[in-house]
């Protein structure tokens, strides 16, 4: 079954269960009906393989075989069908497998890699991967801080840039004033900020977050991905999977991605399964659905699929 048809027979099962996520409070049909939600951060892997997995450790309740059949149970009942898989392993060959993992699982429409723009490697392994039109990025942590003083990690980026990929990045606040003049210096970059910039706990934002995300907004070619919100709040010491489910404790957070982002900007990733960590794949799915849904249609479908689209450019069907 090619892409199309097989995402075609997702969407009706979806359609068929709008009806029964209303009871969760998700959005009032009028909103939420009839569009294509990409959830754009998705873990998998197996520790079962032979050679097992670096991530997560052995004990984790993260620890466990996780693929996108398993994915797709919980999101398909909210209408959620395509996903863009983000590599948390640093084996290089992890890289490998999920794109073989994409060819039998049509619901995966891109994938963002795990490589080190600084390494000498680089060049030959981001044109490797980058012949599969799944693979449409890397992502990268707190190096970021090290670009300006680093000509490797200078044409490493650059050249993701003249390939047309993409670049998401996962750090603290502390790293977003040096993606900021990053993201300026390398203007055709597209850059993905991941899980609201590490915002933390929503009752505990630091200024140094406000400022930075301020300085990011400002910069056009980056994105902010609304993900990891309730994992967030867990790590405030509160009980596995109890983080907050209402949405008015999230705002401190949504309100100021807004406000530095806008509508075309922000994107919807669930980081399933680490999510989990806050709560169930539904509990932070209806929070973002709720926020979203007082901003309009318009801004539903740019935040669950228009935007992400920008900033990924997957090959579409």
């Amino acid at each position: 079954m090619d892409r199309r048809k097989f995402l075609g027979t997702l969407s009706a099962a979806a359609g068929c269960a709008v009806s029964a996520v209303q009871n969760l409070s998700v959005v009032s049909a009028d909103v939420v009906d009839r569009i294509r939600i990409v959830d754009t951060h998705t873990h998998f892997y197996d520790p079962s393989r032979k050679e097992g997995v670096p991530w997560p450790a052995k004990g984790s309740s993260l620890y466990r075989t996780v693929l996108p059949k398993d994915w797709l149970a919980v999101a398909v009942p909210h209408g959620v069908t395509e996903t863009v898989v983000v590599e948390a392993s640093g084996w290089l060959e992890d890289n490998q497998w999920i794109l073989d993992l994409a060819k039998e699982n049509k619901s995966i429409v891109g994938f963002v890699g795990h490589l080190n723009p600084e390494d000498a490697d680089f060049p030959a392994q981001v044109k490797r991967f980058a012949a599969n039109p799944i693979f449409r990025g890397i992502r990268i942590g707190g190096n970021v801080a090290r670009y300006r003083d680093m000509p490797d990690f200078q044409r490493g980026i650059k050249l993701l840039a003249d390939m047309g990929l993409e670049l998401d990045i996962n750090g603290p606040p502390a790293i977003h004033e040096a993606t900021a003049q990053m993201a300026q210096a390398v203007p055709d970059l597209r850059i993905v900020v991941n899980h609201v910039g590490s915002a933390g706990d929503a009752a505990m934002l630091s200024k140094e977050w406000h400022s930075g995300m301020a300085a990011l907004g400002r910069q056009p070619n980056v994105f902010c991905k609304v993900s990891a919100l309730t994992e967030q709040s867990a790590q405030s010491g509160r009980q596995y999977g109890s983080s907050p489910r209402d949405v008015s404790w999230y705002e401190p957070i949504l309100d100021h991605c807004w406000e530095c982002f806008g509508e075309n900007r922000l994107i919807y990733g669930s980081n399933w399964p680490v999510c989990e960590k806050g709560g169930s794949y539904s509990d932070q799915f209806v929070i973002v659905s709720q926020y979203f849904a007082g901003r309009g249609r318009a801004a539903v479908e740019k935040y669950f699929r228009g935007n992400a689209l920008a900033a990924y450019r997957w090959p579409d069907a």
